[in-house]
């Protein structure tokens, strides 16, 4: 899923402005096209002009409501992911609300249209122009709350990754500075499409694997021992893309310790290991390891050569 093409939510100030400014330039094009009795001509003027701002103004806030992906249709990890970056509630309640404004402007509208057919009196136009204007601006200002919240929310979105949900994903997983940017580097140079996506002070990357039809997604996933609740906003999208979109994990170790102990890794793979998703053992940093200090860990099923992992992973590969 990508959310990159998220337009700005005008807030109500702005968006009142660009209504009323374009039906200003709308009515001063029909001024100098229509001609005859001049009370007819202002009745048919304001009539169009009410017609244009409900077009233009549903048309701005039908945008926001289209624009918007339905929450209830999103795969678990975004599902998971809104909820510990956005209040889930608010959204779908502002969401609300802009379909509320839609509903009102057609009903004042409707109301206002009926009413200027009927009127012969160029003081009651007038009068019924102002009392729209002022009903439409009171609808858009009692959500202006939910506008700027939909913004944030779209900045928010924005920097979500996109993590295509449908592909067989694969997640490495493993303490900071064992090497899994290297691996991942390395594992998609063929095919190099690997995209930072900044939060605080880490990132989240994800490549693609691919050879002859098959592809894989694999995403770079920091480990941490912490809980859930205690984990910065990257370690968080990392845990719920290892339990809701890896079909298999790469586990890194780095038996030279220059990242992490090895017991605090051993107990970071057994937290992986409860997920119950298939593991597959890399050691990194083979080359500066002693050949007995290497020996006496490795076990077999565990990989040392990017080659061999490779070959492993595309099997695993759906084809495309």
């Amino acid at each position: 899923m990508n959310f990159q093409g998220l337009s700005k939510v005008h807030t109500a100030d702005e968006l009142l402005d660009i209504v009323f400014r374009q039906a200003t330039k709308e009515v001063s094009k029909l001024k100098e096209a229509f001609h005859g009795e001049p009370s007819k001509k202002m009745r048919d003027i304001d009539f169009r002009r009410i017609q244009f701002i409900e077009r233009t103004l549903t048309g701005n806030l039908q945008g926001i409501l289209t624009m918007f992906p339905r929450l209830d249709g999103f795969h678990d990890f975004y599902k998971e992911l809104v909820k510990i970056t956005l209040d889930y509630g608010q959204i779908k309640q502002s969401l609300g609300a802009v379909g509320w404004a839609i509903r009102k402007t057609q009903d004042l509208s409707g109301k206002y249209i009926a009413l200027i057919r009927r009127c012969e009196d160029s003081k009651a136009l007038n009068k019924y122009r102002k009392e729209y204007y002022g009903r439409i601006s009171s609808v858009v200002k009692q959500i202006k709350k939910d506008l700027i919240y939909l913004e944030h929310a779209r900045w928010v979105m924005r920097n979500y990754p996109t993590i295509k949900t449908g592909m067989t994903t694969v997640c490495i997983f493993g303490f900071p500075n064992v090497g899994k940017s290297t691996l991942l580097s390395k594992l998609t140079t063929a095919k190099p499409e690997i995209k930072p996506y900044a939060f605080t002070t880490k990132q989240l990357n994800i490549g693609y694997l691919q050879e002859a039809h098959r592809k894989i997604q694999i995403v770079d996933t920091p480990g941490t021992l912490n809980r859930f609740e205690k984990m910065n906003e990257v370690e968080q999208q990392a845990y719920l893309a290892l339990r809701h979109c890896a079909d298999a994990v790469v586990y890194v170790y780095d038996l030279t310790e220059s990242s992490a102990p090895l017991e605090d890794q051993k107990k970071l793979y057994q937290t992986v290991k409860k997920m119950g998703k298939e593991i597959i053992v890399y050691l990194s940093k083979t080359d500066l390891l002693p050949h007995d200090r290497l020996a006496a860990f490795l076990k077999p099923g565990m990989i040392t050569e990017i080659s061999e992992l490779r070959r492993l992973l595309l099997r695993k590969a759906i084809f495309t």
